[in-house]
This record gives structure tokens, sequence and C-alpha cells, in this order.
């Protein structure tokens, strides 16, 4: 038997025959000329232009049919594919060099995927959708079926390197019954796709794209395993998951503690028709607006009007309920044509966030009278927050732009350890704050959180991050004066949707977790199990231990819920 270890990404105990990823698009030959008796540099150049306007249309045509959460990862794509300097450099080799369609494609892409990678962080992240792109090029040139996730008519589960966004936004959950990968990390996109799809996924499993296709095999989501030798005991688990499928838990929009403690379970959106999914999931409000996903697109910053229309459908999904709103997040991984630059040399520690304010006070200043005047005609409890805050005078600069618009509930996101490590005094000016995991673990542990290399390091249970919270959750006690209740703390990261890690964080003093919907009814079901008492003693726990990995095999060993439910 052969066990190979990752992060588990999302729950599922599921048995069947690996598939393997299609192999990459052959490389065009070095130094390949178009034969200029046969055809011209003109012709040769027009070639490029029909292939990547024909992946770009295909692409969005895939976006149309798409689930919600997968249309703007294809049409991300598509706009990659469209992109001028990729045609226009492999054009210019054509036409002075004489490559031929393909070798030009071929290179120009390659000295984007360069530029990106010499990035670093979220830029570099994109080489795949780069190289992703130059495959699906190459491949209508030549007249092939582009690289792709392989069809069956038998379900499987897939294995593969990594998948570019776009195949992992085309996954068919009804072929695919589980995803692992070699690479990728912990909040790479198709890490995130999968946890919105409830597809049980491991990343940074090493060594498992040398399995031979058809091999049986056991994936455990949760424990972030898949074994080589499948028995009695991995067929009964994976009979039992299925079977707890056919009877899912669901939640009936009141979260709290075995001895009724109350903990509100919220819903992260980006979108009107996230938010009608939220709260038809029960969700008890909205932890986390992403409004950056609503401007993805533009080319320049919408217009108030545009801005409070969208803000609005939104609000409208949640009357009497909290909406979090978010302001732009834009920069690194999230680039905004109108408010971000492309040429920072490390992205994630550039201008983002909060800081674009700085050059560009307008666009906050028309987002933010844009929420005021959706919230004002509907009755959505509006909470407004700035990410990427480090210190006090950016808390307090904030809060008072939200007073100037009319808003009451400002605050702040935590991502970066100052504000963690000051939270005493950044909410003193604030009213609540929200604790973005993502973010805070890859800056506490200094490791790029796209990289499936760091997902070790890379991990909310890290017990540094652990501590990270608390400092938050013990900060905001302090600054509502010895009452958590006026400064509210709750966490909107990845973190939140993993049941177990859920208990551990009430057990710091957060207040609310918000995760995507499919997360609900486990975090609910298994916080249901425990009182007020024995999250703390588990949080206490957590923090003690060593490493991720003991805190984790620590918290689950108390909560033997999990083992049942297979979570």
């Amino acid at each position: 038997m052969t066990e190979y270890a990752g992060v588990g990404v999302c729950a599922g105990r599921v048995v069947g025959p690996v598939l393997a990823m299609a192999p990459p698009v052959s490389e065009p030959e070095q130094g390949a000329k178009f034969d200029k008796t046969a055809t011209t540099a003109e012709a040769e150049a027009e070639r490029i232009k029909q292939a990547a306007s024909a992946v770009r249309d295909r692409l969005r045509e895939a976006s149309k049919n798409a689930r919600v959460e997968a249309q703007a990862i294809l049409q991300a794509t598509a706009g990659m594919a469209a992109d001028p300097s990729l045609r226009k450099g492999a054009v210019k080799l054509v036409t002075e060099s004489g490559m031929t369609a393909e070798r030009a494609v071929w290179e120009s892409a390659n000295t984007v995927a360069e530029k990106l990678a010499a990035m670093g962080d979220y830029m570099a992240e994109r080489v795949n959708d780069i190289n992703d792109v130059r495959g699906r090029v190459v491949a209508e040139l030549r007249g092939e079926q582009p690289p792709g996730v392989p069809q069956s008519e038998t379900p499987f589960i897939l294995t593969a390197v990594d998948l570019a966004p776009a195949d992992t936004a085309l996954l068919d959950p009804e072929k695919v019954l589980a995803l692992v990968t070699s690479g990728g990390g912990p909040q790479s996109h198709t890490a995130i796709l999968a946890r919105t799809l409830g597809l049980p996924a491991i990343v940074a499993a090493k060594g498992v794209t040398d399995i031979d296709s058809d091999t049986l095999v056991f994936v455990d989501g949760a424990a972030g395993t898949l074994t080589t030798e499948v028995g009695a005991e991995e067929r009964q688990k994976a009979e039992q998951w299925k079977e707890l499928q056919k009877n899912p838990l669901t939640f009936d929009g009141d979260g709290r503690l075995s001895d009724g403690y109350k903990v509100q379970l919220l819903a992260n959106i980006g979108s009107a028709k996230d938010a009608k999914k939220a709260a038809a999931a029960n969700a008890e409000g909205v932890g986390l607006f992403r409004t950056e996903f609503l401007f993805l697109d533009s080319k320049e910053e919408p217009t108030l009007k545009e801005q409070e229309k969208q803000y609005s459908d939104v609000f409208a999904e949640f009357p009497d309920r909290k909406v979090v709103v978010r302001t732009l997040d834009a920069g690194a991984d999230k680039p905004l044509p109108f408010l971000t630059v492309d040429d920072e040399p490390n992205p994630a520690l550039g201008v983002r966030g909060y800081r674009t304010h700085d050059d560009n006070p307008a666009v906050l200043t028309t987002q933010l009278t844009a929420i005021a005047r959706a919230a004002f005609f509907n009755k959505a409890e509006v909470w407004v927050m700035a990410p990427m805050i480090a210190t006090v005078g950016e808390a307090k600069d904030f809060v008072s732009m939200c007073e100037d618009a009319g808003l009451k509930r400002p605050g702040v996101m935590i991502e970066v350890p100052s504000a963690a490590l000051c939270a005493d005094k950044v909410l003193g000016p604030a009213t609540f704050a929200s604790i973005g995991t993502n973010d805070l673990t890859q800056y506490a542990m200094a490791a790029d959180r796209m990289l499936g290399s760091l997902a070790e390091l890379n991990d909310p249970w890290q017990p540094g991050v652990l501590r990270l919270v608390k400092a938050t959750c013990d900060g905001a006690a302090v600054a509502g004066g010895g009452d958590p209740k006026l400064r509210p703390v709750g966490v909107c990261g990845e973190a939140a949707g993993d049941p177990a890690l859920a208990v551990v964080l009430v057990g710091l003093g957060v207040a609310s977790l918000s995760m995507t919907p499919r997360s609900l009814p486990a975090v609910a079901r298994v916080l249901s199990t425990v009182d007020l008492a024995a999250v703390k003693e588990i949080a206490e726990l957590a923090l003690d231990q060593e490493s991720a990995v003991d805190a984790k095999e620590a918290v689950r060993a108390k909560l033997p819920i999990l083992e049942e439910l297979g979570l």
C-alpha cells in the first residue's frame, strides 16, 4: 500500500479509479520557420490573431453556461487570450524573424510568463494562466483538441500537477469524484473552487501524478490522504460518506453552541447571485461582500449609479440582517486598470487594498457614497470595512470617511500582523474587526499562499497564526472597555469554513464566522456539540501545540463528531 499525503482542502471520502490530467500541448520545434514559398508573414500573423480570437470566444461562450462561481474565471482567461501584449509579441516574431505562428505564440507567452514570475507572489500564480492560454492557442493553430480534464463515461478521481483556472471552472462534479494535485496551495484557484463545489480535494500531495490511470484508490479529503490499497475499511468509509450525502446536513439559520451561546454564521459573497444562494442556504447574513468582483472586467471606474445598483441588489436579499461590505480590495491578484499599477516588484506587499486610496481618494469616496445610498433604500444592516489596514492612523482615516458618508458601522480587516498586535488601538475608532485568515497567515508565516511547496507553512492552524487571532480578540475586548460585544471580531477567511478550526476560533473569542454557504451546515453541526467552556479549553489546547499538524490532531481528537460525519 502507498499513501500520499497532502493538504486536505475539502472533506469527502470516496473510492474510484484514477484518471490523470491530459498531458500539456507539446512545444513547437525551436527555430521553426514558416514556408515563405507557401504563405506570407501577413498571412501567418493573421493565423495568430484568428486562433487567439477563437480561443477567447470559446471561453466566453463556455462562461455563459458555467456555474456562477466559475464565470469570472473563464472570462478572465478569455481576456488573457485576447491580451494585446501576447498577440503583438507573437506577430512581431513572425514578421521580423520568420517564425511559424505556433513557435511565435510559444515564445511570446514565455516572455510574458517570465515577467510575471519575476514579480513573485500573486502575479507568479498567473504564469499558470498564461501557459494554459499558450497551449490553447497552439492547439487551435494545429487543429488539435486543447488539453484539459479527461472525458469519461464513468466517474473518476482526477490527478494532476495542478489545474489551470479555466480547467477547474469546467469540472463536472457528476463525473469527478475527487481532485488530487501534486502542486498548488490551499488558497489556489483549484482549492477555492473545490470548496465551492463541495468536491473532495487534496493539494500539494507529492507523487500522485505517478499513479497509473485506472488504479483504484481511496481519497480522504479531510485527512488529506490518498491510498492505493482499497480494503473493506476504506470501502465502508466511502459508503458511509455516500449515505451522508443522500441526507445532507442542513442549517436552520441559527448558529449556537450546545449551551445556547450565540455564534453568527454568515456567508462570503461576490455578487447578487451569490447573495441569493446564501439567503437560500439560511446564512444569518453576509460576513464578506467582495465588492471588487463586480469590477474586475471594468477598464474604467464604475459610476456612482452603477455601484449603487449593484450594492442595492445584494442588500435586498438580507432585510434586517447584517451585510459586511469590504471596500475595493484591488491590487496583487485583483488588479483594476483604473486603480492599480501592474509593475510592482512584489504586489502582495505593494499598493493594494486601502493603500490605493492614497493616490486615488475619489474612488473610495465614491464607493462609500454608493454604499450609503443603497443602504438608505434597503433594510439590511450594513457594516463596512477596509482591507489591508496596518496602522491606527489608517483606521482613523477610514472611520472618518465612513462617518462623512453617513455609514454608522465602520470596521477594519485584520490581515496584517501589526494590526492584530495593536488591535486594542486599531479598534479604538473602528466598531468591529474581521480577520482575513488567508492573508494573515501568509504575512505571519512569510509564505506565499499560492505556492504548494509552502503549504505546510501556509496553514491557518499554525500556532503563531492562532496567537494573532487571540491577540486580535483580546485587543478588541480592551477597545470595548472589557465588553467584547462592543468591538465584535469575525473571521471571513477560508479558516472559518473548517468545522474543527471553527471551534478553536470561537474559543479564542471570535463572534462570527463567514464562509462559502456550502460549509454552513457542517460548521453549525459541529459547533452545536460543544459548549462555551469546551471551546475555550480546545482553543487553549491548540495554542499550546508546537506545529499546525499537532494543533489539528489535538483538536480533532476532542471532537469525535468529525469522524462520524467524515469531516
